[in-house]
């Protein structure tokens, strides 16, 4: 069913809670001239290890296009490195550098003094429950059934 207005909208309504949440970070991030995409590479490649950059796309939700003038910023600040894997030259190998390392660290305690204002508000629970049905939500939308989502997203 429709809804009748765009306050029950599923997109509009993932728009707004993405953008209550955002709000809280982007001033930590502006202080360090880091763009919201820019750290998500970072914290992808400093969660993961190196990427080719299909995989970092995947896991950082960017576009291409757009990933490759984050890399080219993120090269000149030196806090990602470019290379090539081992055996197959045309992949590009993305990793990040230790100042790329030094920038996650130094705003840990900020991070998780956000982390834990939403948390006080929101509670710890509710939040593991979104989070739980948003897996569930992208795993169903990305072709398992609901039964298997539902599996998938409590593990």
């Amino acid at each position: 069913m429709l809804p009748k207005n765009t306050r029950r909208s599923l997109p509009m309504s993932l728009l707004r809670g993405r953008e209550a949440v955002m709000s809280k970070f982007r001033p930590m991030l502006a202080r360090h001239n880091v763009s919201e995409q820019q750290w998500r590479v970072l914290r992808v490649l400093q969660e993961t290890g190196p990427l080719d950059a299909s995989e970092v796309c995947e896991r950082a939700s960017i576009l291409a296009p757009s990933l490759t003038r984050i890399i080219k910023t993120l090269v000149e600040r030196q806090f990602i490195t470019v290379g090539k894997f081992k055996g197959d030259g045309r992949r590009v190998q993305l990793s990040i550098a230790p100042p790329g390392t030094a920038l996650i660290e130094e705003l840990q305690p900020e991070r998780q003094a956000i982390y834990d204002e939403i948390e006080r508000r929101f509670g710890p629970e509710r939040i593991e429950e979104l989070l739980d049905l948003l897996e569930a939500l992208i795993i169903s939308q990305n072709g398992m059934g609901e039964e298997t989502a539902l599996e998938a997203a409590e593990d």
